[in-house]
């Protein structure tokens, strides 16, 4: 039954992207003849004050002057206006609230303005994406008034949509553009997929849009077709946290999502999505919440690529900042940026990428190998190394592994090699049976040369054995990596370990 559903919906797609496709670019820009003529906005946009629910904040009425002295709208402030998504049961979702609380108490001084759109957005999916025209029209209808009226510039304006939010913002841009003048800032938090993805860049959110665009892509995990979030490029920058597709804790609502279309329809989207889908909104957020943790994303060709850990590399604008504090550097084309993250807030995480030589005589072993990390400031907890094929001869590997503290300059590391009990048991009756010499009957690896790239820092270290026969592992063995700038000046802390 949800694939009847799914396809349904996919055919109703079809049919809706073609009439988009005819009317992509009939917008009434007549601003003059609106304002000369009493109109009755389709959406509502409520001030937002510390402290009060967004359904009783004080409403600025389009064209309506004295709506702004009511609402202590103050022209020298900048402006933020907050876009939320699709609506089910016709209230405004916390995280708006969380947003608006969160950019007024660290920014201070602006003004916060809360698009209500819901009688539009509380409708089959369909047809509220088709309402984002309409509301991006009177977005971009009451930027206009304001800076003609107010002298509140609409090149500093800056629009955070969420889902189809982001579109939205999108079409108040392109409507701008009509008019001559430029939005400043739109913010994309995992613009809508559905009757989105693959359409030109005059029927969704694009890099046209403003002068600075940025999106964050949390749930593009497609079945049959289907994408929840957009996947492909909608801005200057595009942040694919954990690869884009899902994200950490969010499992058990993938796991959901056909069984709740089947029950559901398609209201079962908001109820099984939501924790993937939001996440953007959340890493916003958190961006203003956690300001010493800043999360720093990488230009990389695919996800496959930085999980590699081959792209960590800040020259020439290949990193970015996630979130409010971005450095908004305008590329004529879109980057797209990869990272990883935590579960919970704050997100960050810290990058590494290890590059280690490892040699052996044996044909094929699969070592299951671990690096533990030693810094200024604390040691990390030892981590696994996922070698992408078996081990044999002699080849450099490359890998990513994170940490969810600042450990500081990097000084030593730990190779272990965690032998399992079965196989070490075997290898012990075999050598008690066999007269072979230990040399020849236990695997050995000699580990070389070890590099260390952190992301964050763009810091390069290179490791060398505390020892001579340091660069020689066994199963059950643990060796003492050291930089090998201070190979020579043993530390005393490191001759109480013997």
């Amino acid at each position: 039954m949800h694939v009847v559903n799914v396809l349904s919906f996919l055919l109703i797609t079809s049919c809706l992207c073609d009439g988009r496709r005819e009317r992509g670019n009939r917008a009434d820009n007549d601003l003059g003849l609106k304002m000369k003529t009493h109109y009755k906005s389709k959406s509502m946009f409520r001030m937002y004050t510390h402290g009060k629910d967004i359904e009783d904040a004080c409403t600025v009425e389009l064209f309506q002057a004295h709506t702004l002295q009511t609402c202590h709208f103050n022209s020298s402030h900048p402006l933020v206006i907050i876009i939320h998504g699709w609506s089910v049961d016709g209230m405004i979702e916390s995280w708006v609230t969380r947003l608006a609380d969160a950019l007024k108490s660290t920014q201070k001084d602006i003004n916060i303005l809360v698009s209500d759109w819901l009688t539009l957005a509380q409708q089959h999916y369909p047809i509220a994406a088709q309402n984002t025209r309409v509301v991006g029209q009177e977005i971009a209808w009451l930027l206009m008034w304001l800076e003609d009226l107010t002298q509140c510039p609409v090149s500093k304006a800056h629009l955070i949509g969420y889902s189809l939010g982001a579109h939205i913002a999108g079409f108040a841009g392109t409507n701008l553009a009509a008019s001559g003048r430029i939005l400043g800032r739109i913010t994309g938090l995992d613009p809508a997929g559905p009757l989105f993805e693959g359409m030109s860049s005059t029927d969704r959110l694009s890099p046209d849009d403003a002068r600075f665009v940025d999106a964050i892509h949390t749930f593009t995990q497609q079945h049959l077709g289907l994408s929840v979030g957009i996947h492909q490029p909608v801005a200057h920058y595009d942040f694919y946290p954990n690869g884009g597709s899902f994200q950490p804790g969010c499992h058990l609502h993938v796991q959901n999502l056909y069984a709740h279309l089947s029950q559901y329809g398609l209201l079962g989207f908001q109820q099984t999505l939501k924790c993937a889908h939001e996440r953007a909104v959340h890493l916003f957020i958190d961006s203003l919440l956690n300001r010493d943790k800043q999360i720093t994303a990488y230009k990389c060709r695919d996800n496959t690529a930085f999980n590699k850990g081959v792209c960590l590399d800040c020259r020439k604008n290949r990193c970015n900042t996630l979130g409010y504090d971005i450095k908004k550097v305008r590329t004529s084309t879109s980057k797209r940026l990869y990272l990883k993250t935590r579960s919970l807030m704050p997100y960050k995480l810290y990058h590494f990428q290890i590059r280690i030589q490892l040699s052996t005589r044996f044909e094929k072993i699969d070592p299951s190998l671990t690096i533990k990390l030693t810094g200024t400031l604390e040691e990390s907890e030892s981590l696994p190394i996922t070698l992408v094929k078996e081990l044999s001869g002699n080849k450099t590997y490359i890998f990513l592994i994170t940490l969810d503290t600042d450990i500081g300059d990097l000084r030593m590391m730990h190779v272990a090699w965690e032998a399992d009990p079965l196989w070490t048991n075997m290898w012990s009756k075999v050598k008690t049976i066999i007269p072979w010499s230990r040399k020849e009957v236990v695997p050995q690896m000699t580990i070389g040369r070890i590099r260390v790239k952190a992301g964050e820092t763009q810091q390069r270290t290179q490791f060398c054995a505390r020892t001579e026969d340091g660069v020689y592992i066994q199963p059950s063995e643990e060796k003492l990596f050291v930089r090998c700038d201070e190979r020579r000046e043993k530390p005393e802390h490191m001759r109480s370990h013997g």
